[in-house]
């Protein structure tokens, strides 16, 4: 194992109702912010929750905030922050007003362009509080402290973070995410699947505890995702997906071990041309660049084709295919194509992505920095 640093002082809170005690964690004299996304939490209830248990508090909001957030509205929040002086944020939606929420909170007292913290590594030396109620379980944001933002003047996807922007408190009630459509819960599974992956997929480190927790979290995944599937309302199943989502990327199954995040990389440049969800990237670009990067990690792919997938004939390198092809049927059985093709999308923006990828210096992405930008080419073409 190797030596780590591990810092997360999130405090979740957990269960059926317990919007209605956002008090305990906000001060009464605070200006509080409400961010939001779409609207769909003024369908489902949660809104009404919210505002209910902030009586009496100075409460403003701010809607919007798009799957995949986007710049250009988080900056008008910023303004309506710096106008109305507010002095605390709640985030209430998944990881994108999440996401979202982080860079506002950021970029109220950052001095100069905000994008910098993005595109430039800017440091973040301060920050406004927030904290979150989570109506979608997938991203894990709500209980880590990074965030990933899109900007449509430059058609770029960038991630960033900072110890800053841990939220105080995240409020997780999987009964807010009962409404929500097949699509999005599919995409989740499929997002909490592969943060897992993205710190398990690499190569062993003797590091059984990060292994057995990964590996718990795929095998829920797994065993939960048809009945989730299969029914809105089943507290039992959207618990333990919202659960596996926050452990997928709270930090705790990717210390000391080497981690990859290609797939992500690759996938936001897709998000950023073509405008695919997040989860929906990733279910495309990972079998193919698991194939294609089989020799670095067939130890750990044959690993998990014993045991998450339960494959235990065959040789090494069969059962690292084996288990290849088993995950690309797991997203695939929950309604999400793993081929380009399938979403109308060609090679058109393939050179684009590898240039733009070498004019960042990002020669070698991956646990051991050899998903080069021509090995993303390739990862690219196996996708069609």
């Amino acid at each position: 194992m190797n030596s780590f640093e591990f810092y997360n002082p999130v405090k979740i809170v957990f269960g059926k109702g317990k919007i209605a005690e956002l008090p305990k964690f906000i001060a009464k004299d605070q200006r509080v912010l409400i961010t939001y996304g779409g609207g769909s939490i003024k369908e489902n209830g949660v809104y009404d929750q919210v505002f209910d248990a902030l009586k009496g508090y100075t409460v403003f909001e701010f809607g919007g905030i798009e799957p995949n957030p986007k710049y250009e509205t988080l900056m008008k929040a910023v303004a309506l922050i710096r106008k109305e002086k507010i002095d605390f944020v709640l985030a209430v939606g998944g990881g994108s007003v999440i996401d979202g929420t982080k860079l506002i909170v950021a970029a109220v007292p950052f001095k100069g362009e905000p994008w910098d913290i993005l595109s430039k590594k800017a440091p973040i030396v301060e920050a406004l509080p927030f904290g979150a109620v989570l109506t979608l379980a997938a991203t894990g944001s709500e209980m880590n402290s990074g965030a990933v933002i899109t900007r449509n003047e430059t058609k770029e996807k960038l991630a960033f973070g900072s110890p800053l922007l841990f939220p105080q408190f995240s409020i997780l009630d999987p009964t807010t995410t009962f409404s929500l459509p097949s699509n999005q819960v599919a995409n989740g599974i499929v997002d909490t699947f592969i943060h897992t992956t993205e710190q398990y997929l690499t190569y062993p480190v003797n590091a059984p505890i990060q292994d057995r927790t990964a590996e718990g979290i795929l095998l829920t995944l797994i065993e939960e995702a048809p009945k989730a599937m299969a029914s809105r309302n089943d507290y039992d199943v959207k618990a333990n997906l919202m659960w596996s989502a926050t452990m997928a990327l709270n930090g705790l199954i990717g210390v000391g071990v080497p981690s990859d995040w290609a797939t992500h990389m690759i996938g936001h440049e897709l998000t950023a041309y073509h405008g695919l969800a997040h989860g929906v990237t990733l279910a495309i670009v990972l079998p193919s660049l698991l194939r294609t990067m089989i020799d670095e990690k067939q130890a750990k792919l044959a690993q998990m084709a014993e045991r998450v997938w339960g494959i235990t004939k065959g040789t090494e390198r069969e059962k690292a295919l084996a288990a290849i092809d088993k995950t690309e049927a797991f997203f695939q059985s929950l309604g999400v194509k793993t081929k380009l093709t399938e979403y109308g999308i060609g090679a058109e923006n393939f050179a684009k992505i590898v240039t733009r990828f070498e004019e960042r210096g990002w020669k070698g992405l991956g646990e051991r920095r050899m998903v080069t930008p021509a090995k993303v080419l390739e990862i690219l073409k196996a996708s069609l």
